[in-house]
């Protein structure tokens, strides 16, 4: 599973230098490849119009001639882009997945749906130069008549199949919302059972042609969030197809793009972080996680940036350890536990009878020889005679000052930290012990 971050906010596309050095200095690996820094929904929504009274730039050699846009030339697109591409690979910085251009969820405008194919297929183009495997396409809406948006997308994703083909490149579709007045709606794809339809159908034709799985789809929180939906059954219904998530915080009712954990009201947060987990789990994602913080990154001082990417970097591989527990669980033959408590009780009544720890350790010497949840207590030096392939999973909040302690100890075994604040079902009452 790869951290993907976007670059929004933190990157300069007119001059990624210093965005670059920030972003690798905080040992942010993988960068989505953002199209949209170069051809917006607000250049696209002017398209056609008269730029000299909308205030686009003008030619500073001539001082007449409006500057050519993306929009105006898509096969400027590559040429546009390449200075940054240029910078991410001489700094090592993977980009494994891309977002093509796309419309303003509230736009009016009909006439672009052309547009937006020569965009999409220039910008799939441009991944297969980048080296990008997954590319978010979204579906075609604008102009559409209800009830002809199925027959509209097939036609624009099946003619960019061949594209993608030849620069071996995956198409995902993308869960949509509208603004309409103000309000957020459900949008095409917005609805897991026909997105999943969608692809299955996609992928059918394209293997009829000789293709191999060609399209996936990518799930936006926001989004779910925005339209109230129930995120751990939209991921049950979507399934194996899902390839990417985007990972971005918002109050429910407004679009933004926070960094999660950062939009809360009354002590809660807002966006549904245990149903989405749960629902990753649940369908053993493996894919792409993409944490999308533009919003809160316009908000911070530049002299911050450092800062908050460290922030950010700990907030992915946060999501990265919650999301692959059990894959951590199954990676080991043998586990031992360290703590009798809480953590210790939680972790027996979802994992114990799938992966049974040998026993568990505590530093209270008046449980040790007693029995707890059905294993042994022992006291922390029980542990250095544990075989080497074997882990320790510290239950316990205090996990730095006891891994600490284990390491002071001389013991070698790996150590892991088990809190899994995701679990399928809690213990709500707390062990009190006197003392």
């Amino acid at each position: 599973m790869k951290v993907i971050y976007t670059p929004a906010g933190i990157i300069n596309s007119a001059r990624p230098g210093q965005g670059i050095l920030d972003v690798t200095t905080a040992g942010l690996e993988h960068i989505l490849l953002d199209m949209t820094m170069f051809c917006s929904p607000w250049e696209l929504e002017e398209f056609g119009k008269d730029k000299t009274k909308i205030g686009f730039r003008i030619r500073p050699e001539t001082q007449t001639k409006p500057e050519l846009l993306v929009s105006e030339n898509p096969e400027s697109l590559y040429s546009r882009m390449k200075p940054m591409l240029d910078q991410f690979q001489k700094a090592n910085i993977d980009i494994p997945v891309a977002y093509a251009p796309h419309l303003l969820r509230n736009t009016k405008r009909e006439d672009l749906n052309q547009l937006l194919f020569q965009l999409a297929q220039e910008s799939i183009r441009v991944c297969g130069k980048a080296g990008c495997r997954y590319i978010i396409i979204a579906p075609l809406f604008s102009g559409i008549k209800q009830g002809q948006e199925w027959e509209a997308n097939r036609a624009f994703y099946m003619k960019l199949a061949d594209t993608a083909r030849e620069e071996n490149v995956v198409i995902l579709l993308e869960n949509q919302c509208r603004d309409v007045n103000g309000h957020m709606v459900r949008g095409i794809c917005s609805d897991a059972v026909d997105a999943g339809n969608w692809i299955d159908q996609l992928n059918q034709a394209a293997r009829e042609t000789g293709d191999e799985e060609r399209f996936g789809f990518c799930m936006d929180v926001g989004v779910c969030n925005l339209c109230g939906q129930n995120m751990q059954e939209f991921l049950s219904s979507i399934g194996s197809r899902l390839k990417a998530v985007v990972l971005r915080d918002c109050d429910g009712q407004k679009e933004s793009s926070m960094l999660p954990f950062t939009c809360s009201g009354f002590g809660q947060t807002n966006t549904d972080w245990l149903g989405m987990i749960r629902g990753l789990r649940a369908i053993s994602f493996d894919g792409q996680l993409i944490l999308n913080l533009s919003t809160t990154a316009s908000f911070f001082s530049p002299l911050l940036r450092p800062q908050l990417l460290q922030l950010t970097k700990a907030v992915g591989e946060y999501f990265k350890w919650q999301i692959q527990m059990e894959i951590l669980l199954k990676k080991h033959k043998s586990i031992a536990l360290f703590g009798a408590g809480n953590m210790c009780r939680n972790y027996m009544k979802c994992y114990g009878s799938t992966y049974p720890p040998l026993f568990t350790c505590d530093n209270n010497p008046r449980l040790w020889g007693t029995e707890f949840c059905g294993l042994e207590v022992r006291p922390p030096e029980s542990l250095k005679c544990l075989p080497k392939d074997s882990v320790i999973f510290i239950c316990n909040i205090y996990y730095r000052e006891i891994e600490k302690q284990l390491r002071d100890l001389g013991i070698e075994n790996d150590i892991q930290y088990f809190n899994d604040e995701y679990m399928p079902s809690f213990y709500f009452d707390r062990i009190e012990r006197g003392e």
